[in-house]
């Protein structure tokens, strides 16, 4: 039976391989699709990624050990009703040894032109998935009003003692992922 965790709940994974499901359904009449976008951060001691490679997204699908892998960009919204939005399949078992921490961040593209926030998106989730028998293990649903917010921090894996375990966050941001990128990478961003 799945977890139903609350914010700030950490728990142990106990799996190597796994998928980490997010979706979202926006609400209708907004006057633009809702195109939200998963990405990873792949964070060392330092609190940076160690290289732009180490941001996984729809534009750089796999992390360069082969631990994550970014299975597309759903730009509508609409894979909700039969399952998550977007996902990205995680094999802990290739994560670099410099790596402490995966976070997991949903941004809205092009929120402020399309004057989209997370007060108009409901039913925002993120789950694990055992990849070996797709049995869901845990789900952190966003029941958070997110009035002006168009980025979510919505959970994180990270490494203590030898031993992953995940946090569900529900950080909300005013940002887009431009933020993330200068708070979590020092380097020059390859256009």
């Amino acid at each position: 039976m799945a977890i139903n965790l609350q914010k700030g709940q950490k728990i142990d994974i106990g799996l190597t391989k796994m998928s980490v499901g997010l979706g979202w359904t926006p609400n209708e009449g907004t006057g633009f699709d809702f195109d939200l976008d998963a990405s990873a951060f792949m964070i060392n001691g330092d609190r940076l990624i160690p290289a732009e490679s180490y941001f996984v997204f729809y534009g750089n699908t796999d992390s360069p050990d082969g631990a994550l892998h970014h299975t597309g960009d759903d730009p509508t919204g609409g894979n909700s009703a039969e399952g998550d939005d977007e996902t990205i399949e995680v094999d802990l078992s290739k994560v670099e040894s410099s790596i402490n921490e995966i976070l997991f961040v949903v941004t809205i593209h092009d929120a402020t032109k399309r004057k989209q926030n997370y007060g108009q998106v409901r039913d925002s989730y993120i789950r694990i998935v055992d990849n070996s028998n797709g049995q869901e293990v845990a789900k952190y649903e966003l029941d958070e009003d997110f009035s002006i917010e168009t980025a979510v921090e919505f959970g994180r894996l990270y490494r203590r003692e030898g031993k992953w375990k995940f946090e569900a966050s529900g950080i909300g941001y005013k940002e887009d992922l431009a933020f993330f990128l200068a708070k979590y990478y020092k380097g020059q961003i390859i256009k």
